[in-house]
């Protein structure tokens, strides 16, 4: 959904959360950049909205757990906000999934299009942002010896703000 509809609808998943920081921020002088976190087929993919405050990248994140939401502009680079997320992107039985990142996807593309006000669904940003050029972050050496969540990450993991 658009970020118009979202504040009519009143809810939004995590990527229309995203686009919605993006319009915000950009409605404040920042460019509206999106950075697409990809995991393991069994796990879901997240979408924020990045930042950059004196030269260091933040972001903005809706999701109804505590741990895979906002980070402070502090990292360098793109992959060392995205890597603030390694550790709380686990499954109930606590495989990390974390897999790849894409690099700043720049919504003023779709400006021509409306995105920030349409009533027609989005899906074609979706779709591009999926398409994007995607960068690993763990080599096969990385991958086998990852350590699982043990019991106590897996149930702060579980906490969430709203009843599904």
């Amino acid at each position: 959904m658009s970020p118009r509809r979202v504040l009519r609808e009143w809810k939004a998943q995590c990527i229309e959360g995203a686009m919605f920081a993006a319009a915000t921020l950009w409605f404040n002088g920042e460019r509206p950049l999106l950075l697409d976190l990809k995991s393991v087929e069994r796990d879901q993919d997240h979408v924020l909205a990045l930042f950059k405050h004196y030269g260091h990248w933040g972001a903005i994140s809706k999701t109804n757990h505590g741990v895979l939401r906002y980070r402070e502009p502090v990292y360098k680079t793109v992959r060392e906000l995205t890597m603030s997320y390694f550790h709380e992107y686990f499954l109930d039985d606590g495989k990390k999934t974390l897999r790849s990142f894409s690099k700043p996807f720049d919504l003023r593309k779709f400006k021509s299009r409306g995105w920030m006000t349409t009533e027609e669904n989005l899906w074609y940003i979706s779709e591009a942002l999926d398409a994007m050029p995607h960068y690993p972050i763990l080599t096969r050496k990385m991958l086998a010896g990852l350590r699982r969540a043990d019991p106590i990450e897996i149930k702060i993991g579980k906490i969430t703000q709203w009843k599904t």
